[in-house]
């Protein structure tokens, strides 16, 4: 009797390629025998769905059924002769409780060969985080041999298809289970996934295909960066030995203290010290900011511990999501320690004057209720 594949899966014959591994996905997750132990019909299900799947998910299998069904396949209508099923089965299962069952999927000798990682730390100041830096940093990493290009072999040529894979970097091998035979495959130790036997070493590199060096490398810093966030360059770490794709540098960000200015979020604050003539009468002071120094107003009858803002002078946001930070200024009056004789009888000749007698304002808000304000807008 011919057998019709998407009833087997129950989609339609318009059905997308996602929509075809969707399927398939959920009625093996179903009828998987290790959740069904001992469990016949489940098993044939499981194993029609598989047989099913491994035609329509490949264009070709899928175009030639589409054409003369089962018919148009090998005698006995089984459109994979010995091997159960060779589909990426790690990918069908990368999220599901079978992920293991699968052994990880399939490898090839192009996604297995790569380079380590290396990490660095970097050290920035407020003016660098504010605005973005270029940064050039030595690294002492691998890299190809420019002897032999990074093959290993003598001159880049002395080099052979390895006789163990046959020159893919994979060895296939059929195990019987007991859902059929599964095939799986695993690097060719032989040539470490490379598909190649080096005839002659490379006497620049010793047949490693890659050299020791300090490397110079410059990258860009964006703006708003925080401490320990980490920076990925992508290709600029190690080349795996004899051929493949380079690891990265993972670049860590550090923040350099500032003897003045003090980041709180995308903030910057600033303990602003003055007199308490210049509090009470207000003057115009000059203060440091990251982009350089600005004149700041002080309102007359300002208070010790009063803060005003520079709108705009703090830090960008990484991302862009919020507004542009501010600086805080924090005033502090400062009280002087030594008075002369003369400088002691004008004060004195203030302290019983009505305007120098404290009259806190009841409306006015406490400190903290001010400190708050400001952090939340």
């Amino acid at each position: 009797m011919e057998k019709d594949y998407y009833s087997v899966l129950g989609i339609e014959r318009s059905a997308t390629a996602e929509q075809i591994k969707k399927a398939y996905r959920k009625i093996a997750m179903q009828y998987h025998p290790d959740k069904n132990p001992g469990n016949k019909a489940a098993e044939e299900k499981f194993k029609a769905a598989t047989e099913a799947y491994d035609v329509l998910s490949n264009p070709d299998k899928k175009q030639q059924y589409d054409r003369f069904g089962t018919q148009g396949f090998q005698e006995g209508g089984r459109p994979y002769g010995d091997d159960f099923f060779e589909g990426d089965l790690n990918d069908l299962f990368q999220d599901s409780p079978f992920s293991s069952f699968f052994g990880g999927g399939r490898r090839t000798k192009r996604s297995s060969n790569y380079g380590e990682d290396l990490r660095i730390r970097i050290k920035l100041n407020l003016k660098e985080i504010a605005l973005g830096t270029e940064k050039k940093v030595k690294v002492k990493r691998y890299t190809s041999c420019d002897t032999c290009g990074g093959n290993g072999a003598e001159n880049g040529l002395a080099v052979e298809k390895c006789g163990s894979c046959k020159g893919h970097g994979v060895v296939r091998k059929t195990t019987q289970t007991l859902l059929g035979n599964m095939l799986t495959e695993s690097i060719c130790s032989n040539c470490a996934g490379t598909g190649n036997r080096i005839k002659t070493p490379c006497t620049d590199c010793q047949g490693e295909g890659r050299k020791l060096i300090d490397d110079l490398i410059t990258f860009q810093v964006p703006k708003g960066v925080r401490k320990n966030m980490e920076l990925t360059l992508r290709g600029k770490g190690n080349v795996p030995a004899r051929g493949g794709m380079p690891g990265s540098l993972i670049v860590q960000i550090e923040e350099e203290e500032d003897d003045r200015l003090k980041r709180e979020g995308n903030n910057i604050c600033y303990t602003l010290h003055i007199s308490f003539i210049d509090a009470t009468l207000g003057c115009e002071m000059e203060v440091p900011t990251i982009y350089g120094k600005v004149r700041l107003k002080i309102p007359p009858g300002t208070s010790c511990g009063e803060v005003l803002k520079l709108r705009g002078k703090g830090i960008a946001d990484l991302n862009g999501y919020h507004k542009k930070g501010d600086q805080l200024v924090y005033v502090q009056i400062w009280t002087p320690q030594e008075l002369t004789k003369e400088e002691k009888d004008i004060l004195l000749s203030l302290r019983d004057s009505p305007n120098f007698i404290p009259k806190p304002n009841k409306k006015e808000e406490s400190f903290f209720e001010r400190i708050k304000s400001f952090f939340q807008g």
